[in-house]
């Protein structure tokens, strides 16, 4: 019996015709998953939630650290802010502090991503954006004073350096902070920091990081490096001795023992006015190099350019894959489930519980394992539209340095023709043959492997294993994101301690290593290169 579609489609018809208008925007951080977004100029990348999350990297270097954890949402670059008169504290973001705001609102467009929050008479909005034409990122908050008496606030950066791949920090976090160092360059304000190299084959790696006041700026900048001193015995980044206690920064610099990046600024705002402070974080190869791109942004002109030249850059890479920006949001929102384990595109509880293998069963097909996997089963030419959509959504992965694989499961029962199998492969070697490498941190590779060619517990370890399984009987990629449309309902929260007063919640958790392993492709066809 011929199986019924969710709508007929053509095979032969474009990609963009099957994908209706989408919105990134959010009015909650609450979700059951946190919400992501992607960024990059192509060698340096964002990924920023919907909470004020997330990481930055370069190339193939973790430049913050970062852990999937779900459930705190709680590692990434944070900007907190302390009233100086009544001691209330919050973040740009709902992360780290956790405090509710009174009005809470994400905008995640391609250049850039927006978090805006009210708390009392004070409108906070967040912006993040990658410099398209230096290495680098910008966060610049404006606060709002809507009230009717003046206000002080100081304004404090907050971000753990890794300067290393993360798997190598995920798999000793404690060794991998034992080579960073910092240093404060006297006179500008500006934080460096540095990984020592420990073999001639290591990259050299240099990280700066200012800030660049709009208003009225009080007292002197204050800087730490020292995570120990900024947080604080037995305290969390919810709870930092450094922000709640009141208390100047130290000013630590140099060979410490779990190194970041702090400074703060005290801005006064009057009645119906706004200050702003952008935060640069800014990364090159050498010491020179990093010193030139922080005297290059000490300008208040040089976030409206980045953010100018953020626009058009991302219109061109756009034309360039040949993707429209509500593709740009679907693939976003794939993307997500590759960031985030969530349960609507991964197979039931009794499918994971009966799968017996480990990743070393993927080897002979030439899949390591390594890597986040997007699985794909097909069985229907018909369907070839869905593969076509997530080869373009692979390379829109690529270009915001996010390395898949992705693995096409032809399920179609053997023929002489083998039409099914030759439009595949014809898909995924255009699909490679039109994919430039941005930098040396994009890589993920497309196999294509034949269902009877595979036993039958390899094929449910690929189910267990997949971030994101899409059948091709269920639609297109559109169709399959928003069949999970209520999984995105926002789900309420144990309530946030008040602002200014100690949490109770515990430690971090420690990400496993990912595994690793080499083999030569089989049968399959491998398509890319890392």
């Amino acid at each position: 019996m011929r199986r019924e579609r969710a709508q007929p489609n053509d095979s032969a018809a474009p990609a963009r015709g099957l994908i209706p208008p989408t919105s990134r925007r959010f009015h909650s951080p609450h979700q059951p998953v946190p919400r992501t977004h992607l960024l990059s100029n192509g060698r340096y990348a964002v990924m920023v939630t919907s909470a004020g999350a997330g990481y930055s990297r370069w190339l193939d270097l973790a430049v913050t650290r970062w852990r999937e954890d779900a459930t705190e949402d709680g590692w990434g670059s944070f900007i907190y802010l302390r009233d100086t008169a009544s001691g209330e504290v919050w973040s740009a973001g709902y992360q780290p502090m956790g405090v509710e705001p009174d009005s809470y609102e994400v905008d995640f467009v391609e250049n850039g991503a927006e978090i805006r929050r009210v708390d009392g008479t004070l409108t906070t909005h967040l912006e993040v954006a990658v410099s398209p034409e230096d290495d680098g990122e910008v966060r610049r908050v404006s606060i709002t004073n809507s009230g009717s008496r003046p206000r002080e606030i100081e304004v404090t950066s907050y971000a753990e350096l890794v300067l290393a791949p993360a798997a190598a920090d995920a798999a000793h976090p404690a060794f991998s902070k034992l080579f960073v160092q910092t240093e404060l360059v006297a006179g500008e304000g500006v934080l460096l920091a540095t990984r020592r190299t420990r073999s001639p084959a290591e990259r050299t790696v240099w990280a700066a990081h200012l800030a660049v006041v709009e208003g009225e700026s009080v007292g002197e900048p204050q800087r730490e490096t020292d995570r120990a001193r900024f947080v604080g015995r037995g305290r969390t980044l919810r709870t930092p001795a450094a922000v709640l206690d009141g208390e100047a920064l130290a000013g630590t610099t140099g060979t410490v023992l779990d190194p970041i990046f702090s400074l703060r600024r005290r801005v006064r705002i009057a009645p119906g006015t706004t200050a702003r402070v952008a935060f640069w974080t800014l990364v090159a190869g050498s010491r020179g190099e990093a010193l030139d791109l922080a005297d290059k942004h000490h300008e208040a002109a040089a976030f409206e350019r980045a953010t100018t030249l953020a626009w058009t850059q991302a219109q061109v890479q756009l034309h360039h894959l040949g993707v429209t920006p509500d593709e740009a949001h679907l693939f976003q929102r794939l993307a997500n489930h590759v960031l985030y384990a969530d349960p609507g595109l991964r197979p039931a509880t009794e499918t994971l519980a009966r799968n017996e293998l480990g990743p070393a069963s993927l080897w002979p097909y030439g899949i390591s394992g390594d890597l986040p996997i997007v699985l794909v089963r097909i069985d229907d030419p018909e369907d070839l539209h869905l593969v076509r959509q997530v080869l373009q959504a692979h390379r829109y992965f690529r270009m915001k340095q996010l390395a898949v694989d992705v693995v096409i499961l032809n399920e179609r029962a053997p023929s002489y023709t083998q039409d099914l199998q030759g439009a595949l492969e014809a898909a995924a070697r255009t699909s490679h043959a039109s994919t430039t490498p941005e930098g040396d941190g994009a890589r993920g590779n497309v196999f294509l492997l034949r269902a009877e060619l595979v036993t039958p517990e390899v094929r449910r370890l690929l189910a267990v294993v997949a971030r994101a399984r899409l059948l091709s009987r269920r639609g297109s990629l559109s169709e399959q994101l928003e069949s999970l449309a209520p999984s995105e309902a926002v789900v309420p929260r144990r309530p946030p301690p008040q602002r200014g007063a100690p949490s109770s919640r515990g430690g971090r958790t420690q990400a496993r290593a990912p595994s690793s392993g080499t083999a030569s492709a089989a049968s399959p066809i491998r398509v890319a290169s890392t």
